[in-house]
């Protein structure tokens, strides 16, 4: 196996196969692999770049699971743990809203005294402040335990949850669906078969959903291609992924944290994306978080594969919690400036990838 050989099928429009994605994650030429990967994202998208213009509401960080790479969790008891009402929801989604936002994003912890009512009730109150507010909400651990505390079957609170405002999910919880890994890491989440089971069923239902990838701690470039390699046959099945959005391990303030030294860096982040792009040939998009990986390499991620940078965010309190180094938010003209400096045409969109604005 050779480079050359991987290029020509890429280039021919060939799958590569998951053998031929540990080599190029093992491949030392970063620049040979972020060259392939943007002659794939100039053949889907050109030279446009997609951002919107969002909040993320964390509604809650009380949380029953303890999983080792979050910072963000609480016992309810503990200092710092909030909940925030129905009052503070809809005061947020107000704010979003008037900040030109045409989506909210909520997702918080498995709260062990919240009724399932409060979930549907935190739904309707964002949408009560203003139907076009899109409702991107929920991982799919969270749907998993929402059922339970409903008595419901899975495709029963969906049914119940798009009738509140649910309009797509953001893809979390799937972290590396590997159980080897899933076991050192979040042993008391649901299992990889699980969220790809539940997954599949929220796409069945008419439900888009984001994917993600949580890499840079325990796992091996192997567990990254078997993860890969799960969501792009689901993806073969049923064509409900919008983006894939690999995030950077953050190690601060959680039991991961000697796990430092062994952070993804610049390089690896670059060569993640750019193989995602690569490998994942039947997803439209590839996001770089920049809240994950800062400014600096998104920016140079749009020469890698990436045609996605998330948007403004406002107030993301997961991955800052645990280390995230880059600011709070960004204004709709950062996003704008950044892409532009990144040689590409910014492009503003809804969560469901509708192109409102090209700037």
């Amino acid at each position: 196996m050779t480079f050359k050989n991987i290029e020509e099928k890429v280039i021919n429009s060939v799958r590569i196969t998951d053998d031929e994605a540990l080599f190029l994650f093992e491949h030392p030429d970063l620049l040979e692999i972020g060259e392939l990967a943007a002659f794939v994202n100039e053949k889907k998208n050109g030279r446009r770049v997609f951002f919107n213009v969002n909040r993320h509401l964390n509604h809650t960080n009380i949380c029953v699971n303890r999983c080792q790479f979050c910072a963000f969790s609480k016992n309810g008891d503990e200092a710092g743990a909030y909940t925030y009402d129905l009052a503070e929801i809809r005061r947020r989604a107000e704010d979003a809203l008037a900040q030109g936002a045409t989506e909210i994003h909520i997702v918080g912890g498995l709260h062990p005294d919240l009724p399932f009512e409060f979930y549907l009730g935190m739904l309707r109150t964002v949408k009560d402040v203003s139907p076009t507010l899109h409702l991107k909400a929920f991982t799919v651990v969270e749907i998993d335990y929402l059922a339970g505390l409903a008595g419901l079957s899975i495709a029963e609170t969906l049914h119940e949850l798009k009738g509140a405002g649910l309009g797509s999910l953001p893809g979390g919880g799937a972290e590396i669906l590997t159980k080897e890994v899933r076991d050192k890491l979040c042993p008391e989440k649901i299992s990889g078969e699980r969220w790809l089971e539940i997954m599949e069923k929220v796409h069945g239902a008419g439900l888009r959903s984001n994917a993600t990838m949580l890499y840079g701690h325990v796992e091996s470039y192997a567990h990254r291609v078997d993860h890969m390699r799960r969501l792009r046959e689901l993806q073969d099945r049923t064509g409900g992924f919008q983006v894939f959005i690999p995030l950077a391990f953050q190690s601060e303030n959680n039991p991961l944290g000697h796990l430092k030294n062994k952070l993804s860096g610049g390089v690896d982040d670059l060569k993640t994306l750019a193989i995602a792009r690569i490998y994942l040939d039947n997803f439209a998009n590839i996001k770089a978080y920049w809240v994950m990986v800062g400014e600096k390499i998104a920016q140079v991620s749009l020469a890698f594969g990436v045609n996605d940078l998330d948007g403004t965010v406002v107030e993301e309190k997961i991955g800052h919690d645990a280390g995230a180094a880059s600011p709070q938010a960004l204004s709709r003209d950062g996003i704008i400036d950044l892409i532009r400096k990144g040689g590409k045409i910014p492009v503003e969109r809804d969560t469901l990838y509708n192109e409102i604005r090209t700037y």
